[in-house]
């Protein structure tokens, strides 16, 4: 049976015919690498509803046009917030984080230390709201103890949202966001104010945020990462962005270094060098 759009939704929202939704789409296509199928017209057409009522847009193209003509790129950057989704939780795929700690960090250490080097460098590639460099953090210090400050660690964490980054930057979460974290590192890394946990300055100051574009054609990174984490990021893509990314993050590791992607995705080992590990987990060999 095929579906009158207009029936299912509310008389108050403004509706974007196909020409519209193709403007929007194509753009943040092109400009961030979200791949919008025809299935998320209802979706954008939700999400973008309270940015045309308090900006008075009478129609998509309207707002579109504000877009394109935006010189500081905030537009853009607030449709990029509303179209992402950054929903995630302390603990999200655990598998990968005891990976890391019991299996990545022993080698990594073991190596640095046979050539006289003492960096860490670790990549939160699509960082969302800060809970996985917060816990990357977390378990270096674990696995470190007191030598941590003898490293030059931390998380370089990423993220195309600036709504997410400034989220993660305050590190302040929702009880309900570390349901799934081990209670003795929430109580050892974390200051409880009623129904909210704070990340310690400790942990904070550990990682560097900065806004970035993954669809960038150059990265400009002077030295190669040890671990990189993008994980249900690359599952906005279609599949010719996911291989030139995927191949983009393979150059920029270094020799052994591990790639983490969400169990969600998938990697076309067809067109990438990268080495199977475990489920969603490779390396660079």
């Amino acid at each position: 049976m095929e579906i009158n759009y207009k029936e299912i939704v509310p008389e108050t929202m403004k509706l974007i015919d196909d020409n519209e939704f193709k403007l929007i789409r194509d753009l943040i296509y092109e400009k961030v690498g979200i791949n919008l199928t025809d299935q998320k017209k209802a979706l954008v057409t939700g999400r973008l509803q309270k940015v045309l009522r308090d900006k008075n847009f009478k129609t998509f193209a309207d707002y579109y046009k504000h877009i394109i003509n935006d010189k500081t790129g905030e537009s853009l950057s607030e449709l990029v917030d509303k179209i992402s989704t950054n929903h995630t939780f302390f603990g999200r795929e655990y598998e990968h984080f005891d990976y890391f700690q019991k299996i990545v960090l022993p080698q990594l250490i073991e190596k640095k230390i046979k050539k006289n080097e003492r960096d860490i460098r670790v990549w939160s590639a699509g960082c969302s709201t800060g809970e996985e460099p917060y816990t990357l953090v977390i378990l270096m210090k674990e696995f470190l103890g007191n030598d941590y400050n003898k490293w030059d660690a931390g998380v370089l964490a990423t993220d195309i949202s600036t709504i997410a980054l400034s989220k993660a930057i305050a590190g302040v979460y929702d009880q309900n966001r570390l349901h799934n974290f081990d209670t003795k590192l929430r109580d050892k890394y974390f200051i409880k104010n009623n129904d909210t946990y704070a990340i310690k300055d400790e942990i904070k100051r550990e990682v560097t945020y900065k806004r970035f574009n993954l669809m960038n054609d150059f990265f400009p990174f002077k030295k190669p990462f040890d671990v990189i984490f993008c994980r249900n990021v690359m599952i906005y893509f279609d599949t010719e962005t996911r291989i030139q990314l995927v191949n983009k993050f393979y150059s920029i590791l270094d020799n052994g270094g591990y790639f983490f992607i969400g169990h969600s995705e998938t990697i076309d080992r067809r067109y990438t060098k990268f080495k199977y590990i475990m489920p969603a987990a490779y390396k660079k060999e």
